[in-house]
Order: structure tokens, then sequence, then C-alpha cells
């Protein structure tokens, strides 16, 4: 074979199970944003559905879109970040709920909804801090109740209140709840008649180490496939295994090393020469250079071209965070620099 990102399905069905289990009675949204982490849109969100994922959650509308026609009517979708009218009809034709982060769009939601004889389903933001978009808390108040009024017209539902934190400090961490909670009190039934709204506050790791955290959904994208957080507990502590693994194939042999079709324009950061092992079928020998198109790995007894070799991930000997940890970043971004270019092949 030749070089590809091979995706292993039933350890990412595994993955998803280990999530149910931790965060039960709250629902666990999958976040398949960046093409499901360069997993690849279409087989992790079939799969996903297989094992009975019901939410879905992406950047943009175009992703959401592309979710439902792999998805089929049944799951629901949130898109948390929408730009225009042309994008809201598209999403209420689609059945997509909207993440709205200002006031203005809530308005506009609203509009367009009563325009096409719909109706919006929305989850509305408060920024708790992060400032990574959301409704400030002055001015909460008056976006909720232009929300609820357009609910009791019945052209908008406010199926969700969410926010993003931090997760770089339990104290950062605890002053966001505590924002989001003075938010929710907007939602008291009491003082809507309507019953409340789903909640969201927490992503991947803290929704697998604070239970407080966890409320109705988890929006939970990197564990999922089996990324943990850089400087944080290990996979097995977790019970989550990387689902995805680089592989290289042997071009050439020479006396001191082997050649692989993999360098730096396929994702392969060059920095990690003589810095990591890769996994060979005599075990693991060092990656001694990164070229643009090639790179170059220690020989071994017996080297044949057209030998794989695990570079990084669930069956190399570094997963994507342990390679992320070396160059100062997170998983993340270590997988995403694979280049698209790479085909995507699926075991499981």
């Amino acid at each position: 074979m030749s070089a590809r990102f091979e995706v292993d399905l039933a350890r990412f069905a595994a993955d998803l199970r280990r999530i149910r289990a931790v965060v039960a009675p709250a629902q666990h949204l999958l976040v398949v944003k960046d093409d499901a982490y360069g997993h690849g849109l279409a087989q992790v969100v079939a799969r996903a559905v297989h094992e009975g994922v019901a939410w879905f959650g992406t950047f943009d509308v175009a992703t959401a879109l592309a979710v439902r026609g792999v998805s089929g009517p049944g799951p629901r979708i949130v898109a948390w970040t929408v730009y225009d009218d042309a994008e809201i009809d598209t999403a209420l034709d689609a059945g997509i709920d909207l993440g709205l982060g200002t006031h203005e769009l809530i308005v506009r939601a609203g509009r367009r909804a009563r325009a096409r004889g719909a109706r919006a389903r929305v989850h509305l933001k408060i920024d708790t801090g992060l400032h990574r978009n959301g409704i400030r808390p002055e001015e909460w108040p008056a976006a909720v109740d232009s929300a609820l009024d357009a609910q009791r017209a019945g052209v908008l539902e406010v199926a969700g209140v969410w926010s993003h934190i931090a997760e770089a400090s339990d104290a950062e961490d605890d002053a966001a709840r505590a924002a989001f909670l003075r938010g929710l009190e907007q939602f008291d039934p009491a003082r809507t008649g309507a019953p409340a709204p789903l909640r969201h506050l927490a992503a991947s790791a803290a929704a697998f180490a604070r239970p407080e955290f966890r409320f109705d959904l988890v929006r939970i994208g990197a564990f999922a496939y089996g990324i943990r957080p850089a400087g944080g507990p290990l996979d097995a502590a977790l019970g989550i295994a990387p689902i995805g693994t680089l592989y290289g194939t042997v071009t050439r042999v020479e006396a001191e090393a082997v050649v692989l079709d993999l360098g730096a324009l396929d994702g392969l950061d060059s920095r990690l020469a003589g810095l990591v092992p890769v996994g060979t079928p005599a075990g693991e020998r060092e990656l001694v250079e990164v070229g643009d198109t090639f790179s170059r790995v220690a020989a071994w007894p017996g080297a044949r071209v057209g030998d794989d070799v695990a570079v990084l991930g669930g069956r190399a000997p570094l997963s994507a965070t342990d390679v992320a940890e070396r160059l100062d970043t997170i998983g993340e971004e270590v997988v995403l620099r694979v280049s698209p270019r790479l085909p995507r092949t699926y075991l499981g």
C-alpha cells in the first residue's frame, strides 16, 4: 500500500460507548467539525448513527447539511455558527438546530422562520468568560426576552442554552459555570411558563473530569476520536483509544535508513526528526529525517520496499497527543495537519 491515514471504526465505536457510560444520564453530542477531526465525516457519522448517537455538533451550516445527508432525518444536528439569512433559511429547510450568539441573530432567525412558515430550533449561547462569541451577560436578559417572545409567537423554539469554557484551570471553569447558572435563571419555568431548555456547557475534558459540568448534553469531539488532552490523564486512565494511525510505506531501502512516501507536505511536522520512534515490522525505529515529500527511518534487518511503517496514532508507538507534547501543541493540531490528499482507509 502507500501512505495513508487508517481509521479503526471498531475503536471509534468503543470510544463512543465509553463516553456514553461516563456522561450518563447526560446525552453525548458528537462534534464532527473539520471533517470529523480529519477522520472522514461520512464514515464517522454513519458509524455513529449505527452506534446510537442522536446528537451531532458542527461549526457551520454547510457541515451540518453534510451530516444530515449521511444521518437521515432522525438525529438532531446543531450548527453553532451562522452568518446570514441564506444560511438560516437553509438550516430551517434541513431541520438543523442553530446556535445563536447575538441578540441580532435571534431576531433574524425569528424573522426568517416567520417568512418561511417554519419554527426555528435554537440554542442560545451566553458568554461565560471565554469570549469566543456568545451574548454578553449584561445583554442576556433582553436577548432571552426576545427569544421567548418569538417562542410564544410560534416562530422559534429555545431548544438549548450553552456556552464554552476555557478548561484552563478549575477556578476559571468554576467562574464560567457560575455565570452559566446565572444565565439559566432567565429560563425558570415559573417565569417563562415553558419547559426549561437543554443545557450544555462541557466539552471532552470537563465532561470526564467534573460531573457537575455535564448538565443535559455534553459536546465531545476529541475524546471520541481517542485524542486526549496534552498534559492530562493518559488514554488508559480515560478509557479511550486513538482511532487513527498515520502510515508511510517504504519506497527505498538504503544502507542505514529506509525512505517512506510521507513528508511534511503530507502533514508530518519536520521538527519530529530525531524526536520520535515509529513502528516498523521489526519494532520501534527512529524517525531520522522529514523532507517535503519523503521521510527516512533508521533501517532494520530484512526491510523491504512496500513495508508499512506506523508513524503516529493508535497503532504507532506514539499517539497524536504524545507527539503533540513533544512539539508543545495539542493532539487535535497534530491530527488536523494530516493532509486531506492522503487517502483515508477504514477498518471495523
